[in-house]
């Protein structure tokens, strides 16, 4: 009996050890594909509607991508035309590419703009010397000429265009935009080993960014980072040594804890407590670099901002949905609480994860404007 309860105890450890490294192997390694997880039930291309399963995304109000057929489909989706128990039906504003009527699934994203022309501006397509090669980027100038610049870094597994919906705001208020891609995106070059370090060695392409800023007249900087795109920019913000042209910090749906994120991710994924706990120590740890691929581990500690909280000295904003979804707004509260002398909190609830702007443009954009103005004074 003991050697039996000893065997089932192993089993379970080994269960709980081979979970583990399957969560850290997923945390750092860009995906391939990405979950299409709400049905399309119906699609009246005459009419210019289409009716999908109620998920937490097919019922947000506001306009959408819709991805379809493993990303080779495109669509923007406009408002809630009709919604049921049992489905909603939104309106179809217009189809990029492939055949609604054939798909069964598909997947919201809150980026509907895909180059910096579809916003009616002019830009230029530049090249940023980072670390790990040319990061493509690009700059659209003020309507008025300016040195003061912001930087727009998008979050995990999605692009720079992500991050196109904040350009309007900082361009009415005088700011040349700097739209820029970095390390194993899919647009800047991968890094060695391919992984993600959250943030950890990003902010280095980012400083890149920073540079050339400074390079092409820029005096004064706002950073603004999208959910992983906020991890890198803290670090940018407090481990860089031309730091001293940050003026502040625009934070959307941010990561400011990896650990808290973490956590949440695997209990979202239903996964034991030990399994969040024994990733974050594989991750973080040179002897977990063979069982991910890392070639470095990534310093969680040193990603924990509100513990960090110190070192930061520009004044921030932080717009994050109470009801996020991916990551809780828990640590930008605490951050919020920690710094209140430099930290704005703008709390959204319905928004969920990067889809503040979609939801509510107005308020979006004027908390921001109201920021940077209080920034010049």
């Amino acid at each position: 009996m003991l050697l039996a309860g000893g065997g089932a105890v192993l089993l379970a450890a080994a269960a709980t050890f081979a979970l583990s490294v399957a969560m850290a192997r997923t945390v750092v390694t860009p995906p391939r594909k990405r979950k299409e997880d709400t049905p399309v039930l119906d699609v009246d291309l005459r009419g210019k509607t289409i009716t999908l399963g109620p998920t937490a995304d097919a019922v947000l109000p506001g306009d959408y991508s819709f991805w379809f057929d493993s990303g080779a489909g495109l669509a923007t989706l406009g408002e809630i035309v009709d919604r049921t128990q049992y489905s909603v039906t939104r309106h179809i504003l217009r189809v990029e590419r492939g055949d609604l009527r054939r798909t069964r699934a598909g997947r919201f994203n809150g980026w509907i703009y895909r180059s910096p022309g579809e916003l009616g501006y002019e830009f230029e397509d530049v090249a940023i010397d980072a670390p790990v090669g040319p990061a493509p980027a690009w700059v659209i100038p003020s309507a008025t000429g300016s040195d003061r610049w912001a930087i727009h870094v998008h979050g995990r597994a999605v692009a720079r265009a992500e991050t196109l919906r904040g350009v309007p705001v900082f361009r009415d208020a005088g700011y040349t935009s700097l739209v820029v891609s970095y390390r194993n995106d899919g647009e800047a070059p991968a890094s060695p080993d391919g992984k993600y370090s959250l943030g950890d060695t990003e902010w280095l392409d980012v400083q890149a960014a920073l540079a050339y800023a400074i390079d092409r007249g820029a005096t004064s900087v706002v950073l603004v980072g999208w959910s992983m795109g906020g991890a890198t920019v803290l670090q940018l913000a407090t481990r860089s040594s031309i730091a001293r042209v940050i003026r502040g910090i625009v934070l959307e749906s941010p990561v400011v804890d990896w650990s808290i994120a973490l956590d949440f991710q695997a209990k979202l994924s239903r996964l034991p407590k030990p399994i969040g706990a024994v990733a974050k120590a594989i991750m973080g740890r040179a002897w977990g670099r063979a069982l991910t691929g890392q070639h470095e581990p990534i310093d969680l500690e040193r990603l924990d901002l509100v513990r960090g909280a110190a070192a930061l000295t520009t004044p921030i904003l932080i717009l994050h949905s109470d009801d996020d979804g991916y990551v809780p707004s828990t640590a930008s509260h605490a951050l919020a609480e920690a710094r209140p002398d430099i930290v704005t909190m703008e709390t959204f609830t319905g928004a969920r994860h990067t889809k503040l702007w979609n939801y509510d443009p107005e308020r979006w954009n004027a908390a921001i404007a109201s920021w940077l103005k209080r920034l010049e004074r």
